[in-house]
């Protein structure tokens, strides 16, 4: 399906989302750059390399969640047929940015207690990844961003909820993938600008911008008309 309006939302997200990826992954990939040997460190095209690496391998492990949260989608609409079934997904959706807009503006700081239902999963992944280090090969470095990306993340998974609202697994992948993609160059950026994009996160002002931003596109999204997207929905 053909559905730029989805994937532009998430791509806008991921870029709004700045203030919480610098807070909550930035130091990750500031001390795995500052890990590095210095002959790499010194040389920044190489540096770009390993820093991508992480960073694709993060967005891979987005996009395969996608792909289980939009087969769960599929699951829903066969289910609750599919009328009624898409649109409680659409509702879900449009909650779900909203809720995304508030917690990231600090106005509901109890959403973080979503990021315990990822702990189990990663309890298991992060000896994983304390093995790889220190990463010294961009090989360690992609497999290094594939464990990073189960990092438990509450704006991770609010999105994950948004992409079970696509409908399907493809769907469901390709929204999180292009998430992913607005996230890069921030995480791209704070490989070498640690300390001011560290500063920029910590301001109340530039967070609450960033929520209200996103609800707006929540609320925009109301008048979005449904009859394309089920049609393209129907064509798979």
């Amino acid at each position: 399906m053909d559905n730029p309006i989805t994937y532009t939302s998430a791509f806008l997200l991921g870029l709004f989302s700045t203030i919480h990826c610098v807070g909550m992954c930035g130091g990750i990939i500031g001390a795995l750059s500052l890990s590095l040997p210095l002959e790499i460190r010194n040389h920044k095209p190489r540096m770009l390399l390993f820093v991508t690496s992480y960073n694709i391998g993060r967005i891979i492990s987005y996009t395969i969640a996608g792909l289980v949260a939009g087969a769960i989608g599929t699951g829903v609409l066969a289910s609750a047929g599919f009328d009624q079934g898409h649109a409680i997904l659409r509702a879900i959706g449009i909650a779900m940015m909203i809720a995304i807009g508030l917690y990231l503006a600090g106005w509901l700081p109890q959403l973080a207690i979503v990021e315990k239902l990822g702990v189990p999963v990663w309890k298991k992944l992060e000896p994983v990844g304390r093995r790889l280090l220190p990463v010294s090969t961009l090989p360690k470095a992609l497999a290094y961003g594939l464990i990073w990306g189960w990092l438990p993340c509450g704006l991770v998974y609010f999105v994950l909820v948004w992409a079970l609202t696509a409908g399907n697994a493809l769907e469901g992948a390709l929204t999180m993938l292009a998430f992913g993609f607005g996230t890069l160059p921030t995480l791209l950026a704070t490989g070498f600008m640690t300390s001011w994009l560290t500063r920029f996160a910590r301001s109340a002002t530039a967070r609450q911008i960033v929520g209200v931003l996103i609800i707006a596109m929540a609320i925009g999204s109301l008048f979005i008309p449904m009859g394309e997207h089920m049609h393209g929905i129907h064509e798979h």
